[in-house]
């Protein structure tokens, strides 16, 4: 909101600074983003009328003039101005005069001609908006007056910053009403007085979306001269507003919009058919616009129309058919209310801005509709002339304005200050707002330029403004400070981010949606959850893997010529037509095993090397690898991660097939288990260390091709040989010496006993029982 200080102070002029009043209103909420002069400092230029021009006789581009300032007699200066003509009234810079960039004006002789002062440009004054050559001033400016007085230079841009709620001061008496909240001052309301009627005439509006707009009101006036000149004030104030001046009409509804912040709209009655309907588009139907922008309209759009087309996009712009201009005659005034709802998002939708869509999305003041319609008829009549017709109005059900309760107790836990019932209501009255007073509870009527205020918590975030944030005392937290204990049986992910950056990983962080060709290639997963709005043609579904997010690092890494490369992220998936989100921890391997060096001989890092990863993450759990197909991961070389019986996740190599597709060289290890699994643990239990040394004892054992270690393993466990406190696979062979299709197994055997020392008849009888447990899974003991 940009607005002329001014101008303001036509409305309330505090005893306050332009400073003073810019952080009154910055400290009140509405931040001042920028105060800027007018025009820059100069002084002693006044208004001049040139009498006589006589071409200069030592130069030919050079005049001498002689010039009315005021004076008794003319003053004599040379000038070198094209359009310096007699009768004309132009600035002129007495002696002494000091001009913006330090130019001082002095008597002086210009090929010996003497000159008596200066004739100015606008560029020579600091100001904007006029051509080359002199600044001509109306016929009406009076001779000898100061520019600076005339022109009324003497005053401050304000450029308020307003955050989207605050609407009601998107106009001077929204402003207005501020500063009296804060000063205390009194407003000087504009008193319009409804103007007379002249003709008994009136267009018939007929309102089908009253949902949308509850409230229109229009008029006839005839007879207006759309070539009048716009008054040089309300040029001025619309300039320093950020609009610039079209024509009379134009500039009045304009005019009246930044005054009371009701947006308005003239019609060009000649090319109206008809009667007036607001409702909602057709499908498909057309409209160009006043900047000749052809719209396709769709059905959710409000337009006014009459018998025969659409007349204007409701709220946000008027249509080229029906533009007013300099011959028109007759024309057709609307004021009307509508609902945000109704306005909100359409203009952005149409690649379109305009103030009028600004202040309808936000909000506008349903109460001042009629007094706007009448302020621009007064005006209008008084500048353009014409004959004013009867108010035709349409009302609905009006936005209701129900009380809010607002509890002085609530007013002082939220601020942290003392207030009482007297210095709310001493608040609530400097904001215009109604209230009843009852049990020591206010209840507030939100007034109809307010519809920010919904909540008590809006009422009192309003007295925190008025009392001023700074005038709120800081206190220090009353919280005791309360360790909180963390349980045993879960286990922080920071932690496990630990375990890998130990293990020599990288986090990475990717989207939590990708492309559906990966969501299929690497998941399996031909329905994914689909984005309505995707932010790219490459981010459309949202991830039920990590394995997506952490191929794309995976690629960036090797662009960078990173050779080494082994990453893990954990976030949410998403799967299935509920929507059901779960959180993973996943990561992958590329590259060798260890960094290049000369104390290890390099090798590519393998599925086991990832396995051992894995382990490590659950610890001291014991997880178990089931050889299971993956849609990602290469035949034969993926297994299901089981914890108690339960899968929890995945490891596996990377297909060939998306090797190729993606561009990888090499082959590439992934793994991806729920993070619940990883984060629940069991509560840790004592038990008694054994003082005794333990005894160790292999056995190796001859079984098929296709049995398993794991099999074997779980069932020398399962079996609880007494003694038996450690069983792991040390050796593989296969070979001639074994048979075809067969393979040896050599497993390390620990025993130990917390009580004694094992005997050899203790030892050999664990190990027979092992033995036969062996021989029941067919495995051949091997001699």
């Amino acid at each position: 909101m940009k607005f002329s200080e001014n101008w303001l102070r036509t409305w309330i002029n505090p005893s306050l600074t332009s400073h003073e009043l810019s952080h009154k209103l910055t400290m009140a909420g509405l931040e001042v983003e920028a105060l800027e002069p007018v025009s820059p400092a100069f002084n002693q230029v006044v208004v001049a009328e040139v009498l006589e021009v006589v071409r200069h006789p030592n130069a030919d581009r050079l005049n001498v003039c002689q010039v009315d300032v005021g004076e008794a007699m003319p003053v004599s200066v040379v000038c070198g101005a094209s359009n310096v003509a007699v009768g004309i009234k132009v600035p002129f810079a007495r002696i002494g005069a000091e001009l913006p960039g330090g130019l001082v004006i002095k008597q002086t002789k210009v090929r010996k001609v003497e000159s008596n002062g200066m004739l100015c440009s606008a560029d020579e004054l600091g100001l904007s908006g006029a051509g080359p050559g002199l600044l001509v001033l109306p016929e009406a400016a009076p001779v000898g007056r100061l520019l600076r007085e005339y022109l009324d230079l003497d005053d401050m841009l304000f450029t308020v910053k307003l955050t989207p709620n605050r609407s009601d001061c998107l106009s001077i008496v929204g402003i207005a009403r501020e500063v009296a909240a804060m000063t205390g001052d009194v407003l000087n309301a504009l008193e319009v007085e409804p103007s007379g009627i002249d003709i008994a005439e009136s267009v018939m509006v007929r309102v089908d979306a009253p949902e949308a707009c509850p409230l229109y009101c229009g008029r006839i006036v005839r007879g207006v001269n759309g070539a009048a000149k716009t008054p040089s004030w309300m040029v001025r104030r619309l300039e320093r507003s950020g609009l610039r001046s079209i024509n009379a009409i134009v500039d009045i509804t304009n005019y009246v919009m930044i005054e009371l912040g009701q947006p308005l709209h003239a019609y060009n009655l000649e090319k109206v058919a008809g009667n007036v309907t607001v409702r909602f588009a057709c499908m498909n139907e057309e409209l160009v616009l006043l900047n000749d922008q052809k719209v396709i309209l769709r059905d959710d759009m409000l337009v006014i129309a009459d018998d025969a087309r659409p007349l204007a996009l409701a709220g946000i712009m008027g249509c080229a058919g029906t533009s007013v201009q300099i011959d028109t005659r007759d024309v057709f005034l609307e004021s009307a209310f509508f609902i945000p709802d109704a306005v909100v998002g359409k203009a952005r939708r149409l690649n379109i801005s305009t103030d009028s869509a600004y202040r309808f999305e936000r909000g506008v003041d349903f109460s001042v509709t009629r007094t706007a319609l009448e302020r621009a008829t007064n005006l209008l009549l008084e500048i353009c002339g014409g004959q004013a017709g009867i108010v035709t109005e349409a009302k609905g059900e009006l936005p209701a304005r129900d009380p809010i309760r607002l509890r002085t107790s609530r007013v002082e836990r939220v601020l942290g200050i003392p207030i009482d019932n007297d210095g709310i209501a001493a608040l609530l009255q400097c904001m215009q707002l109604q209230f009843a007073l009852k049990d020591d509870d206010f209840y507030v009527i939100p007034p109809s330029f307010r519809f920010d205020i919904l909540l008590e918590v809006d009422l009192i975030e309003e007295i925190a403004r008025l009392i001023g944030y700074d005038n709120i005392l800081v206190r220090p937290s009353q919280t005791p400070a309360r360790m909180i204990l963390e349980p045993e049986t879960l286990r922080p992910v920071c932690r496990l981010r630990q375990i890998m950056v130990a293990r020599d990983y990288q986090e990475t962080i990717s989207y939590a949606f990708h492309d559906a060709d990966v969501e299929k290639n690497l998941c399996g997963n031909a329905r994914p959850v689909t984005l309505k709005n995707p932010i790219s043609s490459q981010m459309t579904v949202m991830r039920s893997s990590l394995l997506g997010g952490l191929i794309g690092a995976l690629r960036i890494n090797l662009t960078h010529k990173q050779s080494r490369v082994r990453l893990f992220e954990t976030g949410v998936c998403f799967s299935g037509e509920e929507y059901s989100q779960q959180e993973k921890f996943g990561g992958l391997c590329y590259g060798a095993q260890f960094p290049e060096q000369w104390g290890v001989e390099t090798r590519m890092v393998d599925f086991y090397d990832v396995k051992a990863d894995v382990e490590a993450l659950f610890f001291p759990a014991q997880i178990i690898f089931h050889v299971s197909p993956h849609p990602a991961s290469h035949p034969g070389r993926s297994a299901e991660i089981l914890l108690d019986g339960k899968t929890v996740g995945w490891i596996g190599e990377l297909h060939p097939q998306w090797l190729q597709q993606y561009e990888i060289l090499k082959s590439v290890v992934w793994f991806e288990v729920d993070l619940h699994a990883l984060t629940t643990v069991n509560l840790p239990r004592a038990r008694d260390i054994s003082k005794f040394p333990p005894v160790r004892r292999d056995i190796a054992v001859i079984v098929d091709e296709s049995v398993t270690v794991q099999s074997l393993i779980n069932a020398m466990q399962s079996s609880n040989i007494p003694y038996v406190v450690e069983i792991g696979l040390f050796d593989l062979y296969r070979g001639a010496s074994v048979g075809d299709g067969k393979k040896s197994l050599a497993f390390r055997v620990l025993l130990q006993d917390t009580q004694k020392t094992l005997t050899d008849s203790e030892i050999e009888q664990s190990i027979a029982l092992l033995i036969a447990v062996l021989q029941q899974q067919r495995a051949q003991l091997r001699i």
